[in-house]
């Protein structure tokens, strides 16, 4: 199948390949690939880049930059969605309403 119409996953890890061919890989800011992480739930997989803590010059942690989204691939379907970068749960949450 194209990536376009992707077979639907079975594996966290198909589902990260899937999200991979699809959208531009997140860097962090010295330019290497961010992390990918998954999150399988009952009608998906939630895949996000994780980045470092941002700090000041003085060392004292920072709020995130605000926007961002994380990325739902169905298990149904292989379809993918963007969901905004809310907590994990509260993002599988959207989705399922959504889906509804």
């Amino acid at each position: 199948m194209t990536s376009d119409n992707p077979a639907p996953p079975t594996t966290p890890e198909q589902a990260v390949e899937i999200v991979r061919d699809r959208y531009a890989e997140p860097k962090l800011p010295d330019g290497t690939p961010a992390e990918l992480r998954v999150e399988e739930f009952d009608i998906g997989y939630l895949v996000y880049a994780v980045f470092p803590p941002v700090t000041d010059a003085a060392g004292r942690p920072q709020p995130a930059p605000p926007g961002g989204s994380k990325i739902v691939v169905s298990k149904e379907t292989g379809e993918t969605v963007t969901v905004p970068n809310y907590p994990t749960e509260a993002a599988i949450a959207l989705y399922r309403r959504q889906r509804q």
